[in-house]
């Protein structure tokens, strides 16, 4: 599990990072902000936004960093559970869903975290019972398909209302509440929001629908749960699952709504990527293995369906042997990586492009590229392979015992990657392939490094509670290490880490959003990595949006320090120590044995249960 938090600490905002006491820290006891939410806190989640959103035995409440008020406090729906709550990736937006007695009654709202606003709950807007709500990105859309009240005759309509300002942009009704009908038009998955039209999978088929409601087209595939188009938007792709649940069947629509093969086309398991190619369509998807001795292996199959007749293209499928972790699209074919070990890449024709499947240690945490070729980083060795052959350009892996801890980054001054292997860091020379080991960390605490980074001076080594900066030779300038309190002493509020989406999001949600995740990415340091993904939200509008690509594109509050708990003279507490230095830049006293609190890493706020209602906050920028 260790393993897997360092493969998406480059992705993740939130970290409970901790460290040390100086005799020359400024103790900062006083908190920069006082918070009393009037209820117990229950949980507390910093948002990709950088709103910190508390559940209490009350409702919601939002605290926006620096502000002296409280942004929001949600008090409709009492009590919020954590699993009532979803956020919705790469949009600034938490969606509230409460289900009543034998589901019976359902409550949903959605609250934008950055402004505070309440842009739509059942109540306020007619609402009986809602079946579907989703956000559309990057329209910034929610569609919300239910039953309206009795005053609209418990009508099954679809709305679609403007996040922006939470205004309904139209609504209409799916079946007419005054006539008497067999048919039950319930919603079956998310619908496609085109330009002109909005298409609603049902359990009669396909609904095509104008902003006026006017039916475009109906057709009979029933029972769809998503749905996607291509660019021109000409071409409909809608995915359902069979009866067994150990199938999807795949549909290709046309823009009238007909079905443009003959035959709807199945694959085992449940897709897991689909990508609209010029060649054709490229399909991942996961079967699930059968139990007891002679059960199949769990593993993903790759299909490549022609978009014309969506007949299979490949005489011969590419064997996997286990899940794909990941999966690319390259000029002249698909490059794949499989969890359980191993590279490959197959053209748009079927044919094997590396002279044979490349071997690699289990859990693939890197692949990208560089000006050498493909590198590769498992949890138990690394290399830099030929893109167009699979052949290693290093003479041999870098291997070494699978490692609970990896991390790597690239030394421009010295042409070299450096990669940080439990306690030993390893320099491969960039023309060579050379490995050697250029330091052994021995981190106190039975601490492994997790974290390695190229500063002016040096690179530096960092765990939760040591920090090393070495020359470039690999001596040791300084090392600091600053005890834990104890475990007693490391208490979070629940489920306080909300990360940036990954690949491993299912297609079926938010596609959009992860419409580049397939493009094999440059081997690039961690800011670039988040400007990047600020890119990947610039094509939806709003003040909100506007304001989470800002934090996006702002440099990191650890870029030059890191902070630590550690038990001082005075009690429990947190330390920002300089990443140059060594040196304590402040110290902030918590006076608790058991403190729970979060720190917001990339904006530099630290928020600290001080009681069961009340939250302090601290700007560690300072």
């Amino acid at each position: 599990m260790k393993t897997l938090l360092i493969q998406f600490k480059s992705l993740v905002m939130v970290a409970f990072v901790m460290s040390a006491t100086s005799l020359y820290a400024q103790k900062a006891e006083t908190p920069d902000h006082n918070y009393d939410l009037g209820a117990k806190i229950n949980e507390m989640t910093i948002t990709e936004g950088g709103t910190v959103v508390v559940a209490t035995n009350d409702g919601l409440v939002g605290i926006k960093p620096g502000q002296n008020d409280l942004l929001f406090n949600f008090t409709d729906y009492g009590r919020v559970k954590p699993e009532e709550l979803f956020y919705v990736p790469q949009a600034p937006y938490v969606i509230i869903g409460q289900t009543g007695f034998a589901n019976l009654s359902t409550k949903k709202a959605v609250i934008d975290y950055m402004s505070g606003k309440k842009l739509f709950s059942t109540e306020d807007n007619g609402w009986k019972q809602v079946y579907t709500c989703d956000v559309m990105m990057p329209q910034n859309k929610l569609v919300v398909s239910g039953q309206r009240r009795a005053d609209e005759k418990y009508a099954s309509a679809v709305a679609v209302y403007d996040l922006n300002t939470g205004a309904e942009d139209y609504r209409f009704n799916l079946i007419d509440p005054t006539k008497v009908t067999m048919k039950n038009f319930m919603v079956t998955g998310r619908p496609l929001l085109l330009k002109d039209k909005l298409l609603i999978p049902t359990s009669q088929g396909i609904l095509a629908k104008t902003k006026t409601g006017e039916t475009v087209w109906e057709n009979k595939v029933k029972n769809v749960s998503w749905m996607t188009n291509n660019l021109s938007e000409t071409d409909i792709y809608a995915f359902a699952g069979t009866a067994n649940g150990k199938n999807t069947r795949i549909y290709k629509i046309n823009a009238n709504g007909s079905e443009a093969w003959e035959d709807e086309r199945k694959v085992k398991g449940n897709v897991s990527n689909f990508q609209i190619l010029p060649q054709g369509l490229a399909v991942v998807s996961d079967v699930a293995g059968g139990d007891g001795a002679f059960g199949a292996a769990s593993e993903s199959k790759i299909t490549m369906f022609s978009a014309t007749t969506g007949e299979d293209l490949w005489e011969k499928a590419p064997k996997t042997k286990g899940y794909v972790q990941h999966f690319y699209i390259m000029d002249d074919g698909i490059l794949f990586g499989i969890a359980s070990g191993g590279i490959n890449k197959i053209s748009y024709e079927g044919n094997t492009l590396f002279k044979k499947p490349l071997k690699t240690g289990e859990n693939i945490l890197t692949m990208a590229e560089t000006p050498q070729g493909l590198i590769y980083i498992t949890s138990e060795d690394a290399n830099i392979v030929n893109l167009e052959t699979g052949e290693q350009i290093w003479n041999k892996p870098l291997k070494y015992k699978r490692a609970a801890a990896i991390s790597s980054c690239y030394d421009s001054k010295n042409n070299r990657y450096l990669i940080s292997a439990d306690d030993e860091l390893f320099a491969i020379d960039e023309a060579s392939g050379e490995a050697t080991t250029l330091a052994e960390s021995k981190f106190e605490g039975k601490e492994d490094p997790t974290g390695v980074e190229v500063r002016n001076e040096g690179i530096l080594l960092t765990s939760d509670q040591n920090m090393m900066l070495l020359d470039w030779d690999g001596k040791t300038s300084w090392h600091e290490y600053h005890r834990a309190p104890g475990k007693s002493a490391f208490g979070a509020i629940l489920a306080g880490v909300t990360a940036v989406a990954t690949a491993t999001t299912a297609v079926a949600s938010y596609n959009a959003a992860n419409q580049n995740r397939n493009s094999l990415g440059r081997y690039t340091d961690r800011g670039q990595r988040y400007a990047d993904f600020g890119d990947g939200m610039a094509a939806a509008s709003g003040a909100s949006i506007a304001e989470m690509l800002k934090r996006f594109k702002a440099t990191a509050a650890t870029e030059n320090a890191q902070f630590i708990l550690t038990k001082l003279d005075d009690g429990v507490g947190l330390v920002k120590i300089n990443k140059d230095s060594g040196m304590v830049e402040k110290e902030i006293i918590l006076k608790d044995k058991k403190p729970e609190y979060q720190v917001d890493e990339f904006g530099g706020y630290l928020y600290y249960k001080a009681n069961d209602r009340t939250i302090f906050t601290y700007n560690l920028n300072n």
